[in-house]
């Protein structure tokens, strides 16, 4: 597996150039999507609340690592005590690895056990492409004021191996705790890791 990581940054290298991300600091892009209910959510509705974007491909074994392990749920779980919004979402294209419909996100967020306030489907890849998210997971902070303060991976250790979470600082919830306690994101950019975004066409 130590192997893999290189080839996979290698290779999303073209990704990253090819979708844009907004910078941190600016407004967060808007969105709408539906959730796995049929219900169709956006990111508006969600002014003056802290929110977590959170790319996910239930196939992936980057996302497998953070969800088997629990890591993945606690860090929701934390983030939603504190009255942050969660937002997961797949931008899988319909026939690529990954996608899904909404009888299969309901249960796979039952079968996980997993705590998001909403799962939403992006199927046509329209919000991942406004944020650029190249890779699940790919993790995203957005402040009470709409702004963008964290872009990244979910922690600092790019691997696929659960036994490494203890060890790793969470980008998301250092990111949260700071802006708690009145203060500035102090690491507000990460390199994302895990499986290429697969979008539709691609």
């Amino acid at each position: 597996m130590k192997h893999l990581f290189p080839i996979a940054a290698a290779l999303l290298l073209g990704c990253q150039t090819a979708l844009a991300a907004p910078p941190i600091g600016s407004q967060a892009p808007g969105f709408s999507l539906p959730d796995a209910n049929g219900k169709t959510v956006s990111l508006d509705q969600f002014k003056g609340k802290v929110v977590v974007l959170e790319w996910n491909n239930p196939g992936c074994p980057y996302v497998k690592k953070h969800y088997e392990s629990g890591n993945m749920q606690k860090t929701q779980a934390a983030a939603r005590r504190d009255g942050v919004v969660w937002l997961s979402i797949n931008s899988g294209g319909a026939g690529q690895q990954g996608h899904m419909n909404g009888a299969q996100a309901k249960a796979f967020v039952a079968g996980q056990k997993a705590q998001p306030s909403a799962y939403l489907l992006d199927a046509q890849g329209v919000a991942g492409k406004r944020y650029g998210a190249v890779t699940t997971p790919h993790m995203y902070v957005i402040d009470k004021a709409g702004k963008l303060v964290y872009a990244g991976g979910i922690d600092d250790k790019a691997t696929a191996n659960k036994a490494d979470i203890p060890g790793a600082r969470n980008h998301v919830l250092a990111a949260l705790g700071e802006l708690k306690a009145g203060k500035a994101v102090s690491v507000a950019t990460s390199r994302p890791y895990g499986c290429s975004v697969k979008y539709a066409g691609g």
